[in-house]
């Protein structure tokens, strides 16, 4: 892992990650979470302070960068939550089938190199009757916004730790074998459109 990735990467995406308008979206998803939780993309542990500490049994924090993990520590240590850390990528979830009850993916999506098979796992890992509860930025449906994702996504990718702008999170989670059981999607206000159009929205196995 590059000095970037390590030390600058993980500041610059908490940074971004944290902006009201995504605080926002995630005060209205993650107090939905109960159960054996398992959140993808953990961070710096920006969502512990929507998880409702009655509801939730366990948090297995999945975070691959342990630049992250650094930066997440004060805030893991301070949680009333039961925590433990998966550092492992996305696509390789170290838990048994059908052993948590709600999987929690925000902003997280967009990174991911192989997002079909890390959806795939979190099918996997679901009971039946579990709960994906998401919120992602994504392709944005006008043409004129769409066509300048295309355009920068390539610029953009290495410099926002691989982050696309054209992936469509509601069409992923439908082929992973999820139902979309609602989903708000439209941009974020005061941010710049081309990684501002939200899908955010719960899922269930099919």
């Amino acid at each position: 892992m590059s000095f970037y990735d390590d030390h600058v990467l993980p500041h610059l995406i908490g940074f971004a990650c944290s902006q009201p308008q995504i605080m926002k979206k995630r005060s209205q998803v993650v107090p939905a979470a109960e159960g054996r939780v398992l959140e993808v993309g953990f961070g710096s542990g920006t969502n512990l302070g929507f998880y409702d500490p009655v509801r939730v049994e366990r948090l297995f924090a999945l975070e691959p960068s342990k630049g992250m993990r650094r930066k997440a520590a004060k805030a893991v240590a301070a949680s009333p939550l039961e925590i433990e850390w998966l550092d492992l990528p996305g696509e390789a979830i170290p838990l048994d089938d059908e052993s948590v009850d709600t999987v929690v993916l925000t902003y997280t999506a967009c990174t991911i190199p192989d997002v079909a098979a890390a959806l795939e796992g979190m099918r996997r890992v679901l009971k039946p009757g579990g709960r994906l509860l998401f919120s992602e930025h994504g392709a944005a449906p006008d043409p004129g916004v769409a066509k300048w994702q295309r355009r920068i996504e390539p610029i953009w990718k290495p410099i926002a730790g691989g982050c696309h702008l054209t992936r469509k999170p509601d069409q992923l989670i439908e082929d992973a074998g999820f139902a979309i059981d609602r989903m708000e999607a439209d941009y974020l206000p005061k941010s710049p459109k081309i990684a501002a159009y939200n899908y955010a929205g719960s899922a269930s196995r099919r």
